[in-house]
Order: C-alpha cells, then sequence, then structure tokens
C-alpha cells in the first residue's frame, strides 16, 4: 500500500472508531490501537503533508492560538427559551398551544447545562462554528470546537448549507479530572461543568480547549439549504443520518404523558453523562411552530422546565479546617451521607467564619443542605427544633491547625490566613514564589521539581534549597547529572542575589518586589530591617501602616527566624548593593510607556531606581517625566494634558551620562 492509500485508509478508520466512540458511545478499538494508528497517520502526514486532508483526525489536537475572537452575526437568530418553574406553569403553557391545535404533539428532552453554539457547513465542510452571544451576533470559536470529536468535520450526502444548534458541554467524569488538575497545579477549581465547558470553549489557545475534553448534543436544524421538514424528529432523523450526536428526546402527545417524561428525567439525571438543569418542551410539528410565533425574547411553542435545586436534611458530625496553598483557612463540615442530585454527599463547605457565625452552625446540628449550582454542597440554615443539648458556637482556631503558627484576617476581613512561612501546607507555593524570577531567580526549580522534593522529603522551607547536594538531584533526571549540576550552581549563584530580592522573595504580605527595594535601600542589611520598629518602617517612602505591621510581624515570629537562620548559615548574602551613590533623580517619579528598543523596562528602572528615583506604572501630577517607546497611546496623552515632560529614548539615554 503506498502512502497515499495508507493514509487515506487510516483516516477512514480513525474517523469510523471516533463516530463509534464519541457519538454512537460505542467503542469499537481499543485506546492503544487507536493512539497507535493516530501516532502512525501523523508520522506519514509529516512525511507527506500534501497528502493530509483538511478534515484529519490528527487536526482535532488544537491548531495555532488567536489574538482575539471575531464577531459572528447568526443568519437565523440562536433564541433562548421561556422559562417554567412548576407543573401549574407548565401546564399554563400547554394549555395556551393546545387551544389553538387540538392535536399537537410535543418533544420531551433534556436540558443540558452547557454553552449553545451554531455550526455551520458548505458543501459538508465544516466551515464556521460560533457561540450564542445575544442570539444575533457571537463569537467564533471555530477551532476550539474543532477539537471536540463528535462534531464532524464533512458530512456526507449534505445540503449546499446547513447550519445546526446544539449544546456544548463537560462531561462530569472530565470535570472531575479537570479539577484534580487545577489542584494538583495549585489553581482554583472550576465551579461546575457548565463554567468549565465556557472557559475552556473561549481559550484563545485551541490546545487547551482540546486537553479539556468537551462533547456537544445537537438539538436543531437552524438552515438546511433546499430541504424541507415537517416535523421535529423528522428534522433529527435527518441530523442522525448525518452523523451528529443528537439530543435523546422523546415524542408526547398528552399533558399526563409529559409530566411523567419531566420528572423521569430529573429522577435519571444522575445517569447521564453531562449535568442538566431542566427539560426543554418543544411544539414537533413545524407549521404550528411558524404559527405560534415568537416574543422579541423567545419563541412561544418551547418552553424549558426548570428543576428546583433538591434540598435535604443531614447532621454535622463534625467541622475540619483545612489549609490551602495560599494559606487560607476553610472550615469544611462532615456530614452524615446523604443522597443529593445523584450523588452521595458527606462534607459541605462552610466558606469562613462569617458564615458560620451568621447561621450558628454547631458540631451535632442538623441542617438543611443543597448543591449550590448541582455542584458544591452547601448549608443553608440550622433546624434549631433538633438541636441536641450541650452545643456550643463553633470558632476557628486562631492557630494554623497543621503548622501552629498564628492566623490573621485577610485586607477585607472575611478569611483567615496561616503566617507561617515553614508550614506544609503552602510549602509548595512559598517555595515556587521564593525561587521566581523577580525574588532570587533560580532556573531549573520549576513546579515538578519542587513537587518532587517535596515528595522526597528532601525540602522543608524555602531555605532547605541551599542545602541540596548533587546526589539529592540527580534522581529527578533521567537523562544523568548535567541537569542536576545546572540546578545546583543556579542555586549557588542566587546565594549572591541582591538584598532587594530576598525580601521579595520571604513572601512577607503587602511587600511586593519594589517595596523590596525600596527597604533594601533604606536599611542596607537584613540585619537592620529585622531590628527596625513599626515606627521606623512607616518612615520609609511606601511603606504604610499596614504593611510596617505586617513586615514587624513577619520578623518576630518563630519559623520566619529560623528560616533567616538557615539562610545566613547557609551563606545567603543579606546586604544591598543598590546603594544610592549619585541622586540625580532623587525625589523624580519616572513612567516607562509604549515599546522600548534600546533597553528593557527592567534595565530603566534599575537604572532610575539606582540614582534615587522612582519608576511607577501610571501618569499621575505627581509624575515627574514619561519616557515612550513606539505606539505609547494613553499614558503619553495624559502626560500632554497634565503638562509633564516627555522624553524620547534618547532623552532619557543622555539623562544617565
Amino acid at each position: 500500500m503506498n502512502p497515499k492509500e495508507r493514509i487515506e485508509a487510516l483516516t477512514i478508520q480513525l474517523k469510523d472508531a471516533n463516530y463509534q466512540y464519541y457519538v454512537l458511545d460505542d467503542p469499537t478499538m481499543e485506546d492503544f490501537e487507536y493512539d497507535r494508528l493516530l501516532r502512525e497517520l501523523e508520522d506519514l502526514e509529516k512525511e507527506y503533508p500534501e497528502l493530509a486532508s483538511a478534515d484529519s483526525p490528527t487536526k482535532r489536537v488544537g491548531g495555532e492560538a488567536l489574538s482575539q475572537f471575531e464577531k459572528v452575526n447568526h443568519p437565523i437568530p440562536l433564541m433562548s427559551l421561556q422559562d417554567v418553574f412548576s407543573m401549574e406553569e407548565l401546564d399554563e403553557f400547554l394549555e395556551k398551544i393546545l387551544a389553538e391545535f387540538e392535536n399537537a404533539a410535543f418533544s420531551v428532552e433534556p436540558k443540558i447545562d452547557g454553552l449553545s453554539v451554531a455550526l455551520e457547513y458548505e458543501n459538508g465542510v465544516f466551515v464556521r462554528g460560533a457561540t450564542r452571544g445575544d442570539g444575533t451576533v457571537g463569537e467564533d470559536v471555530t477551532e476550539n470546537l474543532k477539537t471536540i470529536r463528535a462534531i464532524p468535520m464533512r458530512l456526507e450526502s449534505a445540503p449546499e448549507r446547513l447550519i445546526v444548534r446544539g449544546e456544548v458541554f463537560m462531561p462530569k467524569k472530565n470535570f472531575e479530572k479537570l479539577n484534580q488538575r487545577q489542584e494538583a497545579e495549585g489553581k482554583p477549581p472550576f465551579a461546575n461543568p457548565r463554567n468549565a465547558a465556557a472557559g475552556s470553549l473561549r481559550q484563545l489557545d485551541p490546545k487547551i480547549a482540546a486537553k479539556r475534553g468537551l462533547d456537544i448534543y445537537i438539538f436543531n436544524v437552524q438552515l438546511a439549504q433546499g430541504i424541507t421538514f415537517t416535523s421535529h424528529e423528522q428534522s433529527l432523523e435527518f441530523l442522525k443520518e448525518l452523523k451528529f450526536k443528537v439530543i435523546p428526546h422523546k415524542t408526547l402527545r398528552s399533558v399526563q404523558q409529559i409530566h411523567a417524561e419531566v420528572s423521569a428525567i430529573n429522577e435519571n439525571r444522575d445517569r447521564l453523562t453531562c449535568d442538566i438543569d431542566g427539560a426543554v418542551i418543544k411544539v414537533e410539528d413545524l407549521a404550528q411552530r411558524e404559527l405560534l410565533g415568537a416574543t422579541a425574547k423567545f419563541p412561544r411553542w418551547a418552553a424549558a422546565y426548570k428543576y428546583p435545586p433538591e434540598i435535604k436534611p443531614t447532621v454535622v458530625e463534625d467541622i475540619l479546617i483545612q489549609v490551602g496553598r495560599t494559606g487560607v483557612l476553610t472550615p469544611k463540615a462532615v456530614v452524615r451521607p446523604v443522597r443529593l442530585a445523584g450523588t452521595t454527599v458527606t462534607n459541605a463547605t462552610l466558606h469562613n467564619q462569617d458564615f458560620i457565625a451568621q447561621r450558628d452552625i454547631r458540631i451535632g446540628d442538623t441542617v438543611m443542605i443543597r448543591k449550590a449550582g448541582e455542584i458544591i454542597p452547601e448549608i443553608l440554615e440550622v433546624d434549631l427544633s433538633k438541636r441536641p443539648d450541650g452545643t456550643v458556637p463553633y470558632h476557628i482556631p486562631r492557630n494554623c491547625p497543621v503548622c501552629g503558627a498564628p492566623v490573621e484576617k485577610d485586607e477585607d476581613g472575611a478569611f483567615l490566613r496561616c503566617t507561617g512561612v515553614e508550614c506544609p501546607a503552602q510549602l509548595s507555593r512559598n517555595i515556587a514564589h521564593f525561587v521566581s524570577r523577580d525574588a532570587m531567580d533560580i532556573e531549573g526549580l520549576g513546579s515538578a521539581i519542587v513537587e518532587n522534593l517535596i515528595a522526597k522529603d528532601l525540602i522543608h522551607s524555602p531555605a532547605d534549597i541551599y542545602y541540596l547536594t548533587l546526589e539529592d538531584v540527580k534522581s529527578l533526571w533521567k537523562s544523568g547529572s548535567t541537569a542536576a549540576q545546572k540546578l545546583i550552581s543556579a542555586i549557588e549563584a542566587s546565594k549572591e542575589q541582591d538584598l532587594s530580592r530576598l525580601i521579595y522573595a520571604l513572601g512577607i504580605r503587602q511587600v511586593g518586589a519594589k517595596t523590596g527595594k525600596v527597604l533594601a535601600s533604606a536599611f542596607g542589611s537584613m540585619d537592620a530591617l529585622m531590628e527596625a520598629s513599626q515606627e521606623k518602617l512607616t518612615e520609609i517612602p511606601d511603606v504604610g501602616a499596614v504593611t510596617a505591621a505586617s513586615i514587624f510581624d513577619w520578623f518576630h515570629q518563630e519559623q520566619s527566624l529560623h528560616m533567616i537562620q538557615r539562610l545566613r548559615q547557609a551563606g545567603v548574602n543579606f546586604l544591598s548593593k543598590r546603594t544610592v551613590t549619585d541622586d540625580r533623580f532623587a525625589g523624580k517619579t519616572f513612567v516607562l510607556t509604549g515599546a522600548l528598543s534600546k533597553f528593557t523596562r527592567e534595565e530603566a528602572q534599575e537604572k532610575i531606581e539606582g540614582f534615587g528615583g522612582k519608576a511607577s506604572g501610571s501618569v499621575s501630577k505627581k509624575t515627574s517625566f514619561v519616557v515612550v517607546g513606539e505606539n505609547a497611546g494613553s499614558k503619553e496623552r495624559k502626560a500632554r494634558e497634565l503638562g509633564i515632560p516627555i522624553l524620547s529614548e534618547d532623552d532619557f539615554l543622555e539623562m544617565l551620562k
């Protein structure tokens, strides 16, 4: 078989496997075999790119990242549906239609909780996909939709132009995997599959969308050039023949049958692969739909029955405190297992101390619980009539349950945060900050390496980095000791970083990279900074009372002093190299804007601060000079309005001489 024939055969074989797996949910090929054939096709297409088809299965992994989404005008509006929230409201909707069409039949289908899109085909080829937007104008997300394997890229025997409407969703199992990855990477989890699907579909980089495992159900023909349908069922059968993944549905006539099906969908929702938030009831006959027409907002021939959130009683058996990677203490109620919205719930979020106090939630209480957004279990209220004797109000402890360090309130007072710099719960994040580019800038200490070092019990504090040996880190790479030696060298070199970087690396609340530079210049050494009183600290420019208190408290904690001592013993530099000997820019504030070609912003900022000046990110009346590069924009305009001197790059360089 020549390359052309083999590529064609593999393309057909893999497309069929995709259809069986993603549309029919009836896989006919093992994952290993599929991956092997896909790899063979990829290799052949690399060798013979001219033979690769535009709709090859290899194109499903995501193309080039976009800079923005283009707007798309929908030829046929993607209207929303009127909501009904009770059987009585549903009956009113049905009675209006049956009063006009006594023989009306209705299609009943689950309402997928996802993101509505339109797919457009020309001569059977998928050419465009867009979000619903406001129903009239959406966004072009074609490249992201191509990563959804249930969407056919080419249709057989399709009309010249076809537009179909569907709902993109994230299957429950893929949502769980995504949130596990988010947590492992120290990122916030998605609140529910709908948010995850919407966020994934609007990624500018299709490769990210490809990893999220999105799916779709097609539920309507918007436009089929040259083809006429008489019923909704007929149009869905047409879509099935074209190998679309069509929404499950039933055609019913009596009000009793519709009631039963709406209830049955709700009762069986936990068996579905995706989340739903209701049932959709539509008039089956398309001619009747035409006569019923639409309002400005929605069609008169369809309604969405929204299921009320399920609420059940359970008992709070304990309250546990979780310490997150950022040090926030989050209370969690351990509840007696209860079946809720398709899953068994054993825990419920309590958010913060204010939430607990407002509801007076105590261990032993009987509480009413539901799933917020059908995902996150939360406590609504306490049944005080069932409160046992002897219960006491609950208060989050004043010391971290993991490391014992004091906890403090966030700026807004809603959350409590552990202040321990060596807290095991925050170790990964603290080290990531310590080695980051603006801090100690240790190249090679990425998140995976850090997690490995923690797992091997080699580091318990950022200071432990400086006690790693070549033998300790060799096993982290399979390729031998070259990478290990580079890492050890990078760690050793970082000991000479300026004091300003070390201050920032310590992770003191309110102290950013800029404040680190100010403190290093003002005090000159770590020891002088450690001995400074709060009053002395507030005398430093850009250090207010809150920041001064944060710095003072940090240097008077046991864990902080232990880490400082370990850094000192390791030979890390505790002196400032930023002593100002030429203060020509003293009292001057510079703003850098536009594309600079003769120096980087960092280089310019170093020069300004080295001569006693200050670099700011915004233009105000206090700005002394604005240095402009190409395409400077609004900052240059504002400077001209305020009469602030504007410098070219050459002007600025002249000032540095």
